[in-house]
């Protein structure tokens, strides 16, 4: 019976993304993300001066959405870097949890930055002040523009597999909508002469920011809190151990994520007499990873104890002997 260390990896599995070479594609995720990052940074920067010349609230909280953006783009792009950094022996998983705290740190100054924006729009809907919607408009229009050139760079030949780049492509979706948000009330100052519009915009805005920010919290709260990973449920990865063949029973399951996208099983198992270890530990971690899609699964097969070899006083057969 083998009894030793089963580690169910599957054959040419890696922990990590490969290195980026010196000349990257130029459809490569750490290329787009860039280019998307340095449009959004420059636009920010121009979205922020004409906010405040123009005081126009609903600009300056769609700067504060910009932000947003460019620190999730950041964050994906130090993603394909640090993935590509090998592990060292204090840090035996690598560096994968360092964008989980760089994002909680962004995350949670995020909600405040929103909180302070709602504050001052309700100020501003009790006092309107004096908006130059013209150069607002332009401004607001331009950073469409922008924000769709970003969508277009990320969505070239964007990688499904590649969640860095999905996240970053629904932050950049996400953001023009705030940029319409600043078009309608520059528009409704405009033509509709109506105040209240660029506050009411900028609400929207911070509103959306808020969203993101708080789902952006919780979701890094819950991989540095080690919780099961989304999609995963226990109930049925424990029937999905507990009825491999060969598995008498198990103990000490435990599933959680690394990092996003590098969830992680770790199980022991009992032995039915006469398993051999090291096929039973295989055999359960190809079971979790085709029903999970989880690479990263150790099995640890154990013999079974005297008291499960033994077979029951009432199952014996009773002597032939008379």
């Amino acid at each position: 019976m083998g009894l030793g260390h089963g580690h169910a990896h599957g054959r040419g599995h890696a922990h990590g993304h490969a290195a980026p070479s010196a000349a990257e594609p130029r459809s490569s995720p750490a290329r787009r993300l860039s280019w998307a990052l340095a449009l959004t940074v420059s636009f920010l920067v121009v979205e922020v001066i004409a906010g405040y010349l123009s005081q126009s609230l609903a600009l300056l909280s769609d700067a504060g959405h910009m932000l947003t953006d460019s620190g999730a783009l950041l964050l994906a792009l130090l993603a394909q870097r640090i993935a590509a950094r090998p592990r060292t022996r204090q840090l035996t998983f690598g560096f994968r949890r360092a964008e989980i705290l760089a994002a909680l740190i962004n995350g949670v100054v995020l909600v405040v930055t929103a909180l302070f924006i709602i504050a001052e729009a309700i100020e501003r809907l009790q006092a309107p002040r004096t908006v130059l919607a013209g150069p607002m408009l332009g401004v607001a229009i331009a950073g469409l523009a922008v924000n769709l050139a970003s969508a277009l760079v990320l969505g070239h030949g964007v990688d499904r597999a590649n969640p860095n780049v999905r996240a970053a492509l629904a932050h950049v979706i996400s953001d023009a909508l705030g940029s319409v948000a600043s078009i309608a009330a520059a528009v409704s100052i405009l033509w509709l002469d109506l105040p209240h519009a660029d506050p009411m915009a900028s609400l929207f805005i911070s509103l959306l920011i808020a969203y993101g920010a708080v789902l952006l919290v919780r979701d890094t709260m819950s991989v540095l809190m080690e919780a099961v990973p989304l999609g995963v449920s226990v109930a049925e990865l424990e029937h999905v151990v507990a009825s491999t063949p060969g598995v008498r029973g198990f103990h000490d399951l435990h599933a959680w994520s690394i990092s996003e996208g590098f969830a992680a099983v770790t199980v022991h198992v009992v032995l039915e007499t006469g398993a051999h270890g090291t096929d039973v530990a295989k055999a359960v971690g190809a079971r979790i990873r085709e029903r999970f899609g989880i690479d990263h699964v150790t099995v640890q097969p154990e013999a079974p104890t005297m008291e499960d070899q033994l077979v029951p006083v009432d199952r014996l057969k009773p002597s032939s002997r008379t």
